[in-house]
């Protein structure tokens, strides 16, 4: 029996069956020869979370994964410097927080009221961006993120259907199990309709991982208690730190850590490196219970493509908030908001 760095809460060693480990084998064997720095994303730990996303299936986690190398290949997320996507930033409306979670996790701080751009193709290479880094800024063995979404001084007029679609896509086929946690922190109610309408792109296990967080509901405040060091946490989601973004300080830190990323690429690591990592191994951080991801994406896309091209009806405005809003601290559609299922 062997084992990797992951397991089903994307921290510590998994443990593998030989059956597991004979299917993570034929999976790498299907791929071929592939560029230098594409094995990176063929160690047993990658093929692993490609597999879990596809229930141990070969073949179909075969195809997601040559997906997500093609689409490296014309992408090549590992290029995207800080100076390209710095328009982008301006606002603060997604950043890399300087403090992990209680498990590890690096956390991207999300303000959709602060969207600064109208262009789909641009904020989305932010986003990769922004997820790149928050994976290279993972502690040893932790292999999740969180995102903590604030939506204060949202509108409707900062969200677009078409690029939430995007997000869903390349989060679900390109970065499976890598998200770990999304909280929704204080939508209003004018976030209702369009929730109704974009929840179809999400994975089922993936929507599990999708908590609506209410600062006036104490089961709410325990998810962020449970989650957070509350030291740590920024004012505006219930904690004592007073952070201010600031784009030129951000700047800086992200003109660092590009050169350790320029780095690291021209040293040839990627054959050899698991995964790389821009932190080091000195912290302790407890074991958080998520879902994995799930390939009922493939049975869902037509369905979504339909969806996409709805616009918000009358109908889709009436939606019962009594679940989430009655002190419970329950989720849309998901009852269970203390731990991921």
């Amino acid at each position: 029996m062997s084992s990797v760095n992951y397991n089903d809460n994307g921290f510590g060693k998994r443990s593998l069956t030989d059956e597991q480990q004979s299917k993570i084998n034929e999976v790498r064997a299907s791929l071929g020869v592939l560029p230098e720095k594409l094995y990176l994303y063929c160690t047993d730990a990658s093929i692993t979370r490609y597999l879990v996303a596809r229930n141990w299936n070969v073949k179909k986690a075969t195809k997601m994964l040559k997906e997500t190398l093609k689409w490296r290949l014309h992408y090549k997320p590992e290029e995207i410097l800080w100076d390209e996507v710095a328009h982008e930033a301006e606002t603060g409306k997604i950043y890399r927080s300087i403090y992990h979670d209680k498990y590890g996790r690096s956390i991207l701080v999300m303000r959709p009221g602060r969207q600064n751009t109208k262009s789909t193709k641009g904020q989305i290479r932010y986003l990769v961006y922004c997820m790149e880094n928050a994976i290279l800024n993972l502690p040893p063995e932790q292999e999740q993120m969180v995102w903590l979404i604030d939506f204060q001084g949202f509108n409707m007029s900062h969200i677009s259907v078409k690029v939430t679609k995007e997000t869903a896509d390349i989060l679900q086929n390109h970065y499976p199990e890598r998200l770990g946690l999304a909280i929704l922190y204080d939508p209003p109610k004018l976030f209702e309709p369009f929730w109704k309408v974009v929840r179809p792109f999400l994975d089922p296990k993936t929507f599990k991982k999708v908590k609506f967080v209410y600062p006036s509901v104490s089961d709410s405040k325990k998810i962020m208690e449970d989650t957070f060091n509350m030291d740590e946490l920024d004012c505006a989601f219930g904690g004592k730190n007073q952070f201010i973004f600031n784009v030129d300080d951000y700047a800086t830190r992200m003109r660092e850590e590009d050169k350790r990323m320029l780095l690291f690429w021209s040293q040839g690591n990627a054959s050899s490196c698991e995964q790389p990592s821009l932190t080091t191994p000195d912290a302790t951080f407890s074991k958080p219970d998520s879902a994995s991801d799930s390939d009922e994406s493939e049975k869902e896309s037509h369905g979504r493509s339909e969806v996409l091209d709805r616009k918000i009806s009358p109908e889709d405005c009436v939606v019962d908030l009594s679940s989430t809003q009655n002190g419970n601290g329950s989720s849309h559609g998901n009852t269970n908001s203390g731990k991921d299922q």
